[in-house]
């Protein structure tokens, strides 16, 4: 009988220690472990040059990044999960909550995202929001895993980079959250 119930013990340590790996496992999971889900209204592509095109309507999920915009190009020629994504819209956009929660939201005629090195490039009217200040300029770099930004004008523009700090910006953040939110239900 004492055999026994050590036996017990031991196998109901093992399965609180297996469950409690698990949810740390699953806390150690972020949108770059996830799978990259694409939509859209159309869709053509050539395999020898590893090359599609979406059109209409197109909407990339990693997780809780998205990027939606009228035009995306996937170029695929440097491998798997090496793949460059060109999207194109009036605006296109970027959204996406970082781990500590914070979201990030961006919004450009032309976005980049390189899934590699985890850069997105703004190009054409360009805005990226994040806590409680914006930039808008005419392109921008962000680092998605430093949330490092480059932000400049283009040489032959007149604009500057603007930068402001204020709570419509961290507001702006919050409802793109609920939007996300809303989005997966």
């Amino acid at each position: 009988m004492f055999k026994l119930n050590i036996y017990l013990f031991a196998s109901l340590l093992m399965l609180a220690g297996a469950g409690s790996l698990s949810a740390q496992e699953a806390i150690k999971k972020n949108d770059f472990d996830k799978p990259t889900k694409l939509s859209s209204d159309s869709s053509y592509g050539d395999g020898k040059e590893k090359v599609a095109v979406h059109e209409g309507n197109v909407k990339i999920t990693q997780g809780t990044l998205e990027i939606k915009a009228e035009r995306l190009k996937v170029s695929a020629a440097l491998g798997k999960d090496k793949e460059v994504f060109e999207a194109t819209g009036n605006p296109a956009s970027y959204t996406q909550q970082l781990a500590d929660g914070t979201m990030v939201v961006a919004k450009a005629n032309s976005i980049r995202y390189e899934k590699a090195t985890k850069i997105i490039t703004l190009k054409g009217n360009a805005e990226l929001y994040q806590n409680a200040f914006s930039i808008k300029t005419d392109s921008i770099i962000y680092n998605i895993i430093k949330e490092q930004w480059q932000a400049q004008k283009d040489t032959d523009s007149q604009q500057q980079v603007v930068t402001v700090f204020d709570g419509d910006t961290l507001k702006k953040t919050k409802e793109a959250m609920e939007k996300q939110k809303e989005n997966k239900k």
